[in-house]
């Protein structure tokens, strides 16, 4: 497991390691830090190690409760909910960069809503991956309650499947699929609700086999009055696996 330098709560003390955060500490001071929250069912350490690609970088993976070091916590399933719980514990470090992938992206967007209401330091780019924007509908299967065998099999047909050591450990298994659960009725609860766009500027990324369509993508624009830019990537729902160095080029200020 990843370990997190010294977190500090609002207010800027030091405090006791934060939950929300999984990094491994430089050894010279950031330039820069980036936040990454995850996909549906996904883990921090995945995210942590983009470090490798990011000089000067300090990237940490934001962790829920409900999943990896936190299993034993329950988990959210009400966006505004993980928002404020997040928030209420975490102060970023500028200047910094917030990133999402997938149902992460949603979360990232909706935390820098909030940053933007309570009058907080913003990020200097929110970057959505493989979202489409908020405002749009979804019409998507509910999968939060779905048998495990059902559960699984949507898994491996549109989420890039489990991996097999997790999918031949039973117990392991056991601690996996509750925070998928979770996930997919944090976004069926979810309820757009209109404001002003952001003045953050919006880096926008998709892989170009992905069922997120481009146009989808492009209907980020109107969430913020800062320029927009958008990168496509070879690759599925999952392209930076394929080729993070083309990414961590986006990525790097």
């Amino acid at each position: 497991m990843t370990t997190c330098p010294p977190a500090r709560l609002l207010g800027g003390t030091p405090a006791r390691r934060n939950p929300w955060l999984n990094g491994r500490p430089l050894t010279a001071t950031p330039e820069r830090h980036l936040y990454c929250f995850p996909h549906s069912g996904g883990l921090p350490g995945e995210y942590v190690r983009w470090d490798r690609h990011l000089s000067g970088t300090q990237v940490y993976g934001v962790c829920m409760p409900g999943r990896g070091g936190r299993a034993a916590e329950p988990a959210l399933t009400d966006l505004n909910a993980v928002v404020h719980a997040l928030l209420a514990e975490t102060q970023f470090v500028a200047p910094y960069d917030l990133f999402g992938h997938s149902l992460g992206a949603l979360v990232a967007y909706e935390a820098t809503r909030e940053l933007a209401a309570r009058g907080l330091p913003l990020p200097e780019r929110l970057v959505v991956s493989a979202f489409p924007a908020p405002h749009l509908p979804r019409h998507g299967a509910q999968l939060s309650g779905l048998p495990d065998e059902e559960l699984i099999a949507v898994l491996n047909e549109r989420y890039g499947g489990i991996p097999p050591q997790i999918a031949a450990d039973p117990d392991l298994l056991a601690l996996l699929l509750p925070a998928f659960r979770a996930d997919f009725a944090l976004l069926e609860h979810y309820r757009y609700r209109e404001s002003a766009p952001l003045s953050v500027p919006l880096v926008v990324l998709g892989g170009e086999a992905d069922s997120v369509t481009a146009d989808q993508l492009d209907a980020w624009d109107r969430h913020s009055t800062a320029p927009v830019r958008r990168h496509a990537f070879s690759g599925g729902h999952f392209y930076f696996r394929d080729d993070m160095a083309a990414v961590a080029a986006v990525l790097a200020p």
